[in-house]
């Protein structure tokens, strides 16, 4: 087990369960490995902690609770810097952003690729598309009261 002080108070974490990124994230390509903070309150966001860095640490979500269908598939390429092969499971995740004004957005322009089997993930660059970097979550109807 392996400790460091960050923004959350000091973690401990095993390093062999860490999120690996082997080309690290876009902007931060020294920083490999990442702690999967645990959810404090249930929802679709979670934090990712740098374990070589304590400054720092981002919020991502699975696109597919805001944009039903948002789909992104590795392709060889991208299969074989995840380690998995054809048939190997992936998901997409995307990172958030809380700007100034309150308002949030997702980056679905450049989607995390997560390979639960081997704990590893690269970020990607989606050229084709209408995808942008800095997507307003949708906006939720309130539901009704059932009476």
């Amino acid at each position: 087990m392996r400790k460091i002080q960050s923004r959350f108070g000091e973690i401990e974490y095993d390093p062999s369960k860490t999120l690996s990124f082997p080309e690290g994230l876009i902007g931060f390509e020294s920083l490999r490995d990442f702690i999967v903070m645990p959810n404090i309150k249930e929802g679709p966001l979670f934090w990712v902690q740098s374990a070589e860095d304590p400054a720092v640490a981002f919020v991502l979500t699975d696109p597919t609770n805001f944009f039903l269908d948002y789909r992104v598939a590795p392709d060889q390429r991208e299969r074989k810097k995840l380690g998995i092969a054809e048939t190997g499971e992936t998901y997409a995740l995307s990172v958030v952003t809380v700007h100034q004004d309150k308002s949030v957005t997702l980056n679905l322009q450049a989607p995390i690729l997560f390979s639960p089997e081997n704990n590893r993930a690269i970020q990607i660059i989606l050229e084709k598309g209408d995808y942008q970097p800095r997507t307003p979550l949708p906006l939720v109807e309130p539901r009704q009261k059932q009476e």
